[in-house]
């Protein structure tokens, strides 16, 4: 009975490891903390993207990647009114690459442009940089997510997940 749960258990966790690194589609959510420009008038992010990756070498994936991401406005006090600042919203549209340094170890960068949605809002160039790490089909991703136009940039350090179909 050892041996039959040993070979099971060699073959669930080889399974897994080796699906860290398979392409296909990911669907990923994150949460950040805003910072600079977009710290002073958000008091945090949430943030989900869709992506298709292909292997195109061992250890490299390249793929395309669209997203959505919230910065909810903070609230200030003036003369005893709280006031509500704007909200601001991003959907970005990107290439995204990636670079298995190990089997569940990986970083890459998302690169494209942030469609603003919200009114004011023209968008601009988006990146990404992040680290993943792969726990069969869910890797723990940490970035840093910017928007840069106009000398202005929104950018936030974020914690996720992502899944692989």
């Amino acid at each position: 009975m050892k041996k039959v749960l040993i070979i099971i258990a060699l073959a669930f966790f080889g399974f897994t490891s080796v699906k860290a690194q398979e392409g296909g589609a990911k669907l990923g959510l994150h949460f950040g903390l805003p910072i600079g420009d977009a710290g002073d008038i958000s008091s945090f992010n949430v943030g989900f993207d869709a992506a298709y990756m292909l292997n195109v070498a061992d250890s490299f994936q390249i793929g395309p990647l669209v997203g959505y991401s919230h910065y909810f406005g903070k609230e200030y006090d003036i003369l005893g009114t709280t006031v509500k600042g704007d909200d601001i919203q991003f959907v970005p549209i990107a290439g995204s690459a990636r670079f298995f340094a190990s089997e569940d170890f990986f970083f890459g960068a998302d690169l494209g442009y942030a469609i603003g949605i919200d009114d004011g809002n023209d968008g601009g160039f988006y990146y990404r940089p992040k680290l993943g790490y792969g726990l069969g089909p869910v890797s723990l991703i940490a970035s840093y997510s910017g928007v840069s136009s106009d000398g202005n940039s929104f950018s936030s350090l974020n914690l996720g997940v992502e899944i692989g179909f």
